[in-house]
């Protein structure tokens, strides 16, 4: 399947993708070149906010729309470049009277709100490192983030605060400011303002909208971002400012941006695709980004996706499953007309969700791979290049990775070809961590010689493919045999009538582990013993006798993270009867597992 295929039967793509010869590109690639597409500083200084911002108001581009925003009941507000420069310059002149200085932390926890971006960028004009946290999250896991981010400021909302925030501010004893912006934007009375709070919009207001951004180090730190959980508890991740230079040049790549684009990413601005590819990377270029208050809904997402004229869309596995369980006439009640590249991130992306996009918009669904650490997308599939349904792409110009194994002496070696291994990238790299937070032990273990080691399995092709395996805790070994879930989980996906699906090993004493999966159904089918044997006979088919799922349970859900990821760690602490461990980031907030799969 080719870029070019589809141009012969669509007439919608009329410009030439980015990357039409990767091989070409990758030898032409240098990191100095892609940095002087920035402007930078004096001294070799480079700040975040900068590249986003201000220097396109230099430009000439203050007039543009830079931010579209779409409320919850559709209220609409639209922030153009001049005026997030002169907010975010408010901001960060706030931040200064208020005694706050370089380096310390400004946490955000206020959903997809104009003053998020502006919070955001004034905060990286001072030299604060920001964390945006999801607005979803418990009161226990806020509180645990706040107080290993050392948090100094927060933003949120009333209704946020006196819900998750005002019963443990005196747990974390580094909070010193609280600024309240109202539930939909803007002021908030001086009535409903509680005890030791502050009224962002008046503070704003008094303030300068002119702020020179001094000389930034391009590795010192900017975003604080917590990874899912999904394996553990959550690590709080330091990335540089430096890693605009990932996030503008991989997202050129990646996501194939054009300068009249009009990008929409559904990803929470908690997480590194939230932040970084629905913010940050398409304001470094200029581009106009939607930005939705709305919760997860087929009919409205379909309508925004043909109204906002949307060109770019960059989404979630979440998504993508309420958009594939919706039907055609709720899809097409919205004809994303002008929808030209689509891209996923966040979990791996089913074949069958590459070829639904093709059904569906006429598109491909591009896979790729990044992880927090890694501070922004390394493995993409490219607009103009093959696009191989189940893989996780190649490698961004410029990185470099590879799949090892360790030898009989215990070193770390390349894989044989299609071999599977661990995923690991050569560093450094711009977007490359800082480490963890509060000197987590786990920072030198990431990094052996050259590699940087991502705890991802995985096998590589000839070309240069990547097929994503799973994480190595979550890899199964039966009968002598290593298991991906991932590979499992797609066979069963490839039922007419599974939803979902997670693959975990179950110990057992004559295999070690023998293969269990929990399936949930979509619409409209019952779980019966019919459709069990139909879904175990198509994995058998396509994975073998030896490596079949020998057990099936229907579940009405699966425990996942409040970004969408799996949590197969509680799925095999139920079946092995062990502790459930870490649950602040189960996105249900249900307390024992069994409620989601008994």
């Amino acid at each position: 399947m080719t870029y070019e295929s589809i141009l012969k039967e669509l007439s919608l793509h009329a410009v030439r993708p980015n990357l039409v010869d990767y091989d070409a590109e990758r030898r032409a690639f240098t990191w100095e070149g892609a940095r002087s597409g920035l402007v930078g500083q004096p001294d070799g200084g480079l700040n975040m906010a900068v590249e986003v911002v201000d220097r396109h108001v230099d430009g000439g581009l203050g007039d543009k729309v830079a931010i579209r925003w779409i409320g919850k009941t559709d209220r609409r507000r639209e922030l153009n470049y001049g005026d997030l420069a002169g907010e975010s310059a408010r901001f960060a002149n706030a931040l200064v009277d208020l005694g706050v200085g370089r380096g310390e932390r400004v946490f955000l926890v206020c959903g997809r709100l104009p003053e998020l971006t502006i919070a955001l960028i004034g905060a990286l004009k001072l030299g604060a490192v920001v964390c945006p946290l999801c607005c979803k999250s418990s009161a226990e896991s806020l509180r645990q983030n706040l107080r290993a981010g050392d948090a100094a400021v927060l933003v949120t909302t009333p209704t946020l605060f006196r819900e998750r925030i005002e019963a443990i501010r005196g747990a974390v004893p580094t909070l010193r400011h609280v600024l309240l912006i109202g539930d939909d934007g803007g002021p908030v009375p001086p009535e409903q303002l509680p005890a030791d709070t502050m009224d962002l919009a008046s503070l704003l207001a008094d303030a300068s909208p002119n702020y020179d951004v001094p000389t930034t180090d391009p590795r010192s730190p900017a975003l604080l971002l917590f990874t899912s959980g999904a394996t553990g508890a959550p690590k709080g991740v330091l990335l540089p400012h430096e890693a605009i230079v990932v996030h503008h040049t991989g997202a050129w790549y990646a996501l194939d941006l054009h300068p009249d684009d009009t990008l929409w990413c559904t990803a929470d601005p908690s997480t590194l695709s939230g932040v970084a590819y629905g913010l940050l990377a398409p304001l470094s270029h200029g581009l106009t980004v939607v930005m939705d208050q709305g919760d997860v809904d087929a009919q409205r997402y379909a309508r925004i996706l043909s109204e906002e004229r949307v060109c770019v869309w960059d989404t979630t596995p979440a998504v993508l499953r309420a958009m594939m369980q919706a039907s055609m006439e709720t899809l097409s009640a919205g004809p994303a007309r002008h929808l030209r590249f689509v891209a996923c991130h966040g979990e791996p992306l089913s074949p069958e969700a590459v070829l639904w996009g093709l059904d569906t918009y006429g598109l491909p669904i591009h896979d790729g791979w990044a992880q927090t650490e890694a501070g922004g997308v390394l493995i993409a599939n490219y607009a103009g290049v093959e696009v191989r349904p189940g893989s996780m792409g190649r490698a961004l110009p410029g990185v470099t990775v590879a799949v090892l194994q360790r030898d009989a002496a215990g070193a770390l070696v390349e894989a044989p070809l299609g071999a599977d291994g661990e995923l690991a990238v050569r560093v450094p790299w711009p977007s490359m961590f800082l480490g963890y937070v509060r000197d987590d032990p786990a920072t030198p273990r990431a990094v052996q010689g050259e590699w940087f080691l991502t705890g991802d399995q995985a096998r590589m092709d000839a070309d240069g493919f990547v097929w994503f395996l799973g994480r190595a805790e979550d890899m199964i070994v039966t009968s002598g045999v290593r298991v991906g879930p991932v590979e499992a989980e797609g066979a069963l996906l490839s039922h007419a009538a599974v939803a979902e699906v997670a693959v975990i090993g179950k110990p057992d004493t004559h295999t070690g582990q023998l293969l269990k999966a929990f399936v949930v159904l979509k619409p409209g089918f019952e779980a019966t013993d019919q459709i069990r044997r139909e879904i175990l006979s198509i994995a058998r088919t396509r994975l073998g006798p030896a490596v079949v799922p020998k057990e099936l349970d229907f579940a009405p859900a699966l425990p996942r993270t409040r970004t969408g990821k799996i949590l197969r760690r509680l799925l095999r602490a139920r079946e092995g009867g062990l502790p459930e461990g870490d649950l602040s980031t189960l996105a249900t907030g249900l307390t024992q597992t069994r409620d989601l799969v008994a």
